[in-house]
């Protein structure tokens, strides 16, 4: 699809050399040519009107409309009468274009965990938050400022994380990045810089964790993770000096870690000197059980708490922080520096503003009373059309695990389902050990309507 440019005259990069012996038409003639062959207009593309281009390259609207005329009849460009000059729909054909594998065919019901409801972002209230910060943005503020991000959202942050999860936060020691995938990168690129190259992770997990360690030169340790949460005895064994952790609500198990075992690895931690990477990323929505704070709380200097708006308001926006530990706040911020020199300040300033008004409080008051019915939706549908299925995980968050009969074959109920246009995804996809385990499912709701929920389970009931 090309680009529908709006005005009377998109400029285009085209060069004359009036010294040259050769005509100003053949060079404009050529010109065209090469950016119509290279790609650089595309099929469909308006070029500027004949007035426009002789008044960008100094020369006759004749010679525009000459050219233009030649160039229509040799069928790179096309026009009709009252309207614009376009790039004839089959004037690109490069053998070099890579042939791209058509897209898969949309779902009609998708159990992806991990995505939230993208059509609950709260669009008037960010429209606000960006006007207020357009408003009254300082020059000093949209200027290259310092790494860490803008003053103002990091005093915000760091008073929401003290309040809403128990953390030892100040503005000094928050770093803004995009999201918790560049948070994730420069803590570990940190941790590299600090001689650390074995670092644990969950096992079930994330496995984009083997890769991004992988890039860094750093071995990634898969650690068994139980009902009660990571392995601290098998964590111990495993001779690293960090580990990446979902303590509040374990990806994809669903579990909290357990309090003795967060006693136990704080003090494997300290004994140690090794660091604990947190990853808080769905903790605001919680259920059925008290609040639990943030691991980081318990031991500021061995943790560093890694946190995103990508659950609560949308992953679109690209915005994340870091909490850091004193040893890694210096090389975490000079990577951060050489990286993009920080964050977008006006998005930076529309979080500060939309968390200090209370707005966002609000949202996620309302989108924990949304995913709370849409899991309920899901009990209930299980209940009455897969009575044999039980549910785990619940408690908090917009994912459950689903423990399949022990005769159940894990990887053709996802494939059979699929075939029902309905996205089901095994446990055994998310266990970068590749160990095998009982036959589960990890149901995400949170993009669904509890009518879609309901649809999708009627699906597949029979395979369940």
């Amino acid at each position: 699809m090309s680009v529908e440019w709006a005005g009377i005259g998109p400029e285009v990069l085209l060069r004359l050399d009036r010294s040259a012996g050769e005509p100003l038409r053949v060079q404009l003639e050529r010109g065209l040519r090469e950016a119509i062959r290279s790609g650089r207009l595309e099929p469909g593309e308006r070029l500027p009107s004949s007035r426009a281009m002789a008044a960008e390259l100094g020369i006759s609207r004749g010679l525009v409309l000459e050219c233009y005329s030649q160039l229509q009849a040799e069928g790179f460009l096309t026009s009709r009468s009252g309207s614009a000059t376009r790039v004839a729909a089959g004037a690109l054909a490069r053998a070099e274009l890579p042939v791209r594998p058509p897209p898969s065919a949309r779902l009609a019901v998708d159990f992806r965990p991990g995505v939230p409801d993208l059509t609950s972002f709260p669009r008037g209230d960010w429209v606000w938050a960006l006007r207020e910060s357009c408003r009254k943005a300082t020059p000093l503020e949209l200027g290259y400022g310092d790494p860490r991000g803008v003053e103002f959202l990091r005093v915000v942050l760091a008073g929401y994380l003290r309040r809403v999860r128990g953390a030892v936060a100040d503005a000094e020691r928050v770093v803004v990045c995009a999201g918790f995938a560049q948070g994730i990168n420069l803590v570990l690129g940190a941790l590299s810089t600090c001689g650390i190259n074995r670092v644990a992770i969950e096992d079930p997990g994330d496995n984009d964790y083997l890769e991004i360690c992988e890039r860094l030169g750093i071995r990634a340790v898969p650690v068994r993770i139980d009902e009660r949460g990571v392995d601290v005895d098998a964590l111990a064994a495993a001779r690293v000096g960090a580990v990446i952790l979902t303590p509040t609500h374990q990806f994809p198990t669903g579990v909290a870690l357990a309090s003795e075992r967060r006693q136990a690895l704080v003090a494997w931690a300290q004994a140690r000197g090794a660091m604990i990477i947190e990853d808080d990323y769905d903790a605001e929505f919680r259920y059925d059980r008290d609040p639990v704070g943030a691991l980081q709380g318990l031991a500021p200097d061995r943790v560093a708490l890694i946190g995103s708006v990508s659950k609560c308001l949308a992953p679109g926006l690209r915005l994340g922080w870091v909490v850091c530990p004193p040893e890694l706040l210096e090389p975490l911020v000079e990577a951060k520096r050489l990286n993009d020199r920080g964050s977008p300040a006006l998005e930076q300033l529309a979080l500060a503003t939309l968390v200090e008004s209370g707005r966002f409080d609000r949202h996620v008051r309302r989108m924990r009373q949304v995913y709370g019915s849409r899991r309920d939706t899901l009990v209930r549908s299980l209940s009455e059309r897969a009575p044999a299925i039980v549910l785990h995980g619940l408690a908090a968050g917009f994912h459950a695990v689903a423990d399949l009969t022990a005769e159940a074959d894990e990887h053709a109920i996802v494939a059979q389902a699929r075939e029902r246009s309905v996205g089901l995804y095994g446990m055994s996809s998310f266990c970068p050990s590749g160990r095998s385990s009982a036959p589960r499912l990890v149901l995400g709701f949170g993009n669904l309507s509890q009518a879609a929920i309901e649809r999708g389970i009627v699906a597949v009931a029979d395979l369940l």
